[in-house]
């Protein structure tokens, strides 16, 4: 049985952050985790400088170290099933495994350990989890922890020396996953740029706070993993972890226009993507719903310009998210495309659009995601059935049922990419539903996206 002290020091600066090594006497371990918050002078050269200084003592074996820029979502309907069955295992013999780790018996039970702490911290803020959220959320904390720890587990022990840095955590499941990692030995350093968690107060004294500067600074450089096996390459995404080990699983960096067609299951967690909009007006009454489209990580999200006109403000809704973000921020807005860029107060995942390596054809199978009715990011699956020129704007028809409140969301194709937001649809008809089409709106959005 091993127990874990944090943050028995106090912490300072970055370098005391990457300079303490938690020691490990009689099965208790020392671990530290950190809210950094604001920037500092020079942030860039100095993270790059750790970046550097870290990377050699990867590479003489004497840590693990990586920096997260955002964890990737869980999509492969295989990987969801194996880690399904350790939530099982967990449940039944307090065992659980990752798939870059599944023979150390130790290593499964602290793994279990830590789940059943971090869940009993998320029972806080979710007081009426049912068992249904509480494996979800247990999917998500074993395939992350794959993702950013990856090989280096394969020889995990409770000595070894794990520092790992994230970026702009808002999310409180992301800010608990972190939490979990000091539960099997990381030390974790969250660099909060942009603003703090918002979490309760409970939640927040996990961390220690170091306060660095104002926030809103300088943007962060790109890490590039220069050493060792473990980690991540550079290819255009550096930043985004995926899960290595069995078939190479960085695989899933590759940007998604290259990958394969994905199962109508693994679309529909691409929902995360998607938000609704409630539309309020001056008297800070609501008068309709609509959806949108994250575009860029900066907070930016594609909608169209009819949900967002007469709009006083708007309060924006994400899945998996507790919190509404209200804006009434319209950055761009083009009446005859009907598109509207709106941004929030938050980093987001952006969804990538179609960018026209091959001609869409009829017969071609879309999924469409959007918040019909109200009813949040509902999925439905369908063909283009045509191409239409309405008022001088290309339209996509397709057959993915829509309804009043879908306006503004995706119309996907089977690799997930965008090839149209949903517009318009004909009640006379039967499924005769527009999308504007990729076309308009990457040249509408150039600029939003990064």
């Amino acid at each position: 049985m091993i127990t874990y002290r944090h943050n028995i020091m106090s912490v300072n600066s970055l370098d005391t952050f990457f300079s303490i090594k938690g020691g490990f006497v009689r099965e208790q371990r020392d671990v530290y985790f950190v809210r950094a918050l604001g920037c500092g002078r020079d942030m860039a050269s100095e993270i790059l400088n750790i970046d550097q200084r870290m990377g050699r003592q990867m590479q003489e074996k004497r840590l693990f170290y990586t920096r997260v820029k955002s964890l990737v979502p869980l999509t492969s309907r295989e990987d969801m099933e194996f880690y399904e069955k350790q939530f099982a295992l967990h449940k039944e013999k307090h065992l659980s495994y990752v798939r870059n780790q599944e023979k150390d018996e130790k290593f499964g039970h602290v793994l279990s350990d830590a789940y059943l702490e971090t869940i009993n911290k998320y029972r806080m803020i979710k007081k009426n989890m049912t068992e249904s959220i509480e494996k979800n959320f247990a999917v998500k904390l074993l395939y992350w922890t794959d993702c950013v720890l990856g090989e280096s587990l394969s020889d995990w022990s409770e000595r070894k020396c794990y520092k790992i840095v994230a970026e702009n955590v808002q999310k409180e499941q992301e800010y608990l996953f972190y939490f979990m990692l000091t539960l099997i030995g990381c030390d974790v350093l969250l660099l909060e740029c942009r603003e703090d968690i918002s979490t309760i107060e409970e939640l927040k004294k996990l961390s220690q706070e170091l306060r660095l500067g104002e926030f809103g600074g300088q943007a962060l450089p790109e890490y590039k993993q220069e050493c060792g096996t473990y980690g991540t390459e550079d290819k255009g995404n550096s930043n985004k972890v995926s899960a290595p080990g069995r078939n190479d699983r960085r695989q899933q960096q590759t940007p998604v226009s290259s990958q394969s067609q994905k199962s109508f299951e693994e679309l529909a967690l691409l929902a995360s993507s998607i938000v609704m909009i409630a539309v309020y007006d001056r008297a800070g009454q609501p008068v309709a719903t609509g959806s949108g489209i994250m575009i860029g990580r900066d907070g930016y999200i594609l909608t169209n310009n009819h949900v967002t006109a007469g709009g006083c403000f708007f309060a924006v809704r994400i899945e998996d998210d507790e919190n509404v973000y209200r804006t009434d921020e319209i950055i761009k807005y083009n009446s005859v495309l009907d598109l509207a860029v709106i941004r929030i107060g938050k980093y987001l995942n952006p969804l990538p659009v179609y960018r026209g390596r091959k001609k869409l054809a009829r017969g071609q199978k879309v999924v469409a995601i959007g918040s019909p009715l109200g009813l949040f990011n509902s999925v439905s699956d369908g063909i283009i059935s045509g191409f239409r020129e309405i008022d001088s704007v290309n339209m996509i028809q397709f057959t993915a049922p829509i309804s009043h409140g879908s306006s503004g969301g995706a119309v996907l194709n089977m690799q997930g990419e965008v090839i149209g937001i949903s517009t318009a649809g004909i009640d006379s008809g039967q499924n005769l539903n527009l999308a504007v089409s990729y076309e308009d709106i990457s040249m509408f959005i150039r600029g939003f996206v990064n």
